[in-house]
């Protein structure tokens, strides 16, 4: 590999990592509030949330760019904060996948803790724990799985984002320019033998991600089936 592709490779899992991070909270908190609410509006929220998964990403890479541009509140907030611009920096496509990978982080921690049940909570409740302490002690254990799904997901999902990342960073060596942004380059020049490798590690990456999920899960099955052989 390249010193170029190198780069890029730190760049991508940097923001993979990055992502994720924005998203673990996000998802707990709406994944919670989704799978435990029933409003009326519940469905139009869901539908809201899953847009930026069926809109076309130059759709989305349009009005994201517009709406973190310098002349936006959040450009100027970032401009105040940091000295540089949201957009054609690594700040506004970390913001862009954050955005884009935020229904693929929540729906599964969505599902996780409406499978939990009110009877639970309710029994959590009547032997003295708070509602801190139920989610803790209680909620999180059994939602986990779904919460490491989602991020999972992301972080899969964050590596080969093209079209938006395109839009928003501008592909600038060392800032913006991911991995799938290198392979595309790599396509232009006709060197399909660099972006076959780099479609390959790409994949490779993903499904290393995807393994390590399924094991954990996996390991969390037999811990408990031990657990309840014991009982």
């Amino acid at each position: 590999m390249s010193a170029a592709d190198l780069a890029a490779l730190r760049l991508s899992l940097l923001l993979g990592l990055a992502t994720v991070a924005a998203l673990l909270p996000l998802s707990l908190l709406l994944g919670r509030w989704l799978g435990r609410t029933g409003w009326r509006g519940r469905p139009l929220a869901e539908a809201l949330l899953i847009l930026p998964l069926l809109l076309p990403p130059t759709v989305l890479g349009l009005a994201l760019l517009l709406g973190m541009g310098p002349g936006t509140w959040p450009g100027r907030a970032w401009a105040a904060i940091t000295g540089g611009q949201l957009v054609f920096g690594f700040g506004g496509i970390w913001a862009a996948s954050v955005i884009v990978n935020l229904p693929l982080a929540v729906q599964p921690a969505a599902q996780a803790f409406r499978a939990i049940g009110a009877e639970l909570r309710d029994a959590a409740a009547s032997c003295g724990l708070s509602p801190w302490q139920a989610l803790w002690r209680i909620e999180l254990p059994l939602a986990w799985p779904g919460l490491a799904t989602g991020a999972v997901l992301a972080f899969a999902h964050t590596l080969g984002e093209f079209g938006v990342v395109l839009m928003v960073g501008g592909a600038i060596p060392g800032e913006t320019a991911t991995l799938s942004l290198a392979l595309y380059d790599r396509v232009q020049a006709f060197d399909m033998a660099g972006a076959v490798r780099l479609a390959l590690l790409l994949a490779g990456i993903s499904l290393a991600a995807i393994a390590l999920l399924f094991a954990l899960g996996n390991g969390q099955g037999r811990g408990l089936g031990r657990g309840l052989g014991r009982g």
